[in-house]
């Protein structure tokens, strides 16, 4: 049977950045005096940065233009950016690691297909960029999840039909633009409607699914 490629998300799936997305929206909430909790964070999982920041926006007293919205969302970007250049592969999550080395031992192909424009940046501080065939992210998507566009380009680039590829997800949006594709989802997390869910990385055996031996 021929092995399918495993494309995983990056936030959430390989590494955890929470909370350096959460302290730099924070900082640009307070000096604009919106509310802004870990709660109201939890909602941009999977979410591209514009859309994160209309939800943002949703408690804002005041209504900003398309100009003052671009200039919030590069001031986030700044505060994100200066945060994730001090990440260490502390941040890489249980099993991530393990995992893709797992795979690529036993020729399977591996992706990463996210949103955020910083994956390769936040790969490369962690220590994991060489250990994936090809990296789709935000930079080279004009839509964001739950739209399939990322894990459709991620499988184009490998030459992978969608029926061919495991999407890995943590966010809801992920999980539905994987399913949108054609594609077989693993929901880890806080992530529904996958056809299996785990906890993490460390607690499925993706290889068993890759090579055609899927087990419940």
């Amino acid at each position: 049977m021929q092995k399918k490629a495993v494309l995983f998300d990056l936030d959430g799936v390989l590494v955890t950045t929470d909370d350096c997305h959460y302290r730099a929206w924070k900082q640009m909430a307070d000096e604009e005096h919106i509310p802004f909790t870990r709660t109201d964070n939890e909602r941009l999982r999977g979410v591209s940065r514009m859309a994160s920041l209309e939800i943002v926006l949703e408690k804002a007293a005041r209504a900003y233009s398309e100009e003052e919205k671009l200039a919030l969302a590069e001031r986030k970007n700044r505060y994100y950016v200066q945060l994730i250049r001090k990440l260490t592969d502390a941040a890489i999550l249980p099993g991530a690691r393990e995992t893709v080395i797992r795979l690529r031992e036993a020729g399977v192909l591996t992706a990463v297909a996210s949103s955020s424009k910083n994956a390769r940046l936040i790969l490369t501080q962690v220590g994991l960029i060489d250990l994936f065939d090809a990296i789709i992210d935000g930079t080279q998507i004009t839509k964001s999840k739950p739209d399939p566009e990322v894990v459709l380009k991620a499988a184009e680039l490998r030459h992978k039909k969608p029926q061919d590829c495991i999407v890995v997800e943590d966010a809801d949006a992920g999980i539905a633009a994987a399913k949108s594709a054609g594609m077989y989802a693993v929901a880890v997390g806080n992530a529904h409607g996958g056809d299996l869910h785990y906890s993490g990385l460390d607690s499925v055996d993706l290889l068993k699914l890759a090579v055609g031996k899927e087990t419940k």
